[in-house]
């Protein structure tokens, strides 16, 4: 088990998450880092299908053990305020009905966050274009383990389609560097050149990943 990725507390996210939050859902908690540090919550449950998940009973109301396929039938409908799913939709092999089921757990004032890859980040789109290479690794944009990849506009898409009102998707990990070898920084480089020549439009391309927030729509059954 990679402990630094399990055990990633993602500050970052704590903004997302909503002032309502009593009952409170992670889809792939890790150790529980993140969720344990959300304060204000009656109830702290967690997904998780690797032995992170131990760790994670210490510190959560409950923790189900195995994919959200194989335990989301113990899951209640309608019934948490917020559900977390930090790198988590890339894994999926069916993202929209993975949506579409998170969305019957969720209460009728409930919330959806996450985080995602961002596809078009600078080093990743750039060597494309340049070295006519796309490279899959260990970790990151292009993980062995991922199975769709999205941009900001069109994980939005996704999201509607699914039946959310999207409330923001928004970049994060600004002008993040893989390496900091020569050629990652020209990318990087160019990467702000084409921001403020687009005149923000393509600022896009300097954020690692995105988050954002979403709500399901009033037709929930």
């Amino acid at each position: 088990m990679d402990r630094a990725y399990y055990e990633n507390p993602r500050p970052e996210m704590l903004r997302f998450v909503p002032q309502t939050r009593r009952r409170v859902l992670e889809i792939g908690c890790g150790t529980g880092g993140f969720i344990a540090s959300i304060v204000g919550c009656d109830e702290k449950w967690g997904v998780e299908p690797t032995d992170a998940g131990f760790e994670a009973s210490e510190k959560l109301t409950r923790v189900l053990h195995g994919t959200f396929d194989a335990v989301k039938g113990q899951l209640p409908h309608q019934y948490f305020d917020v559900i977390v799913c930090n790198d988590v939709i890339e894994h999926i092999a069916d993202h929209r009905a993975f949506l579409a089921e998170v969305k019957m757990l969720l209460s009728p004032n409930g919330t959806l966050i996450g985080s995602l890859p961002n596809v078009c980040f600078y080093d990743t789109l750039l060597r494309a274009v340049f070295e006519n290479d796309w490279r899959y690794a260990d970790a990151g944009i292009l993980d062995r383990t991922h199975l769709a990849f999205f941009t900001t506009k069109s994980f939005r898409r996704v999201l509607e389609e699914a039946g959310y009102h999207v409330i923001k998707v928004q970049g994060i990990h600004y002008d993040h560097r893989l390496t900091n070898d020569r050629r990652t920084r020209f990318y990087q480089f160019l990467a702000k050149v084409a921001g403020k020549l687009s005149l923000g439009h393509l600022s896009h391309l300097r954020h690692f990943q995105f988050a954002f927030q979403a709500i399901p729509l009033n037709d929930q059954a």
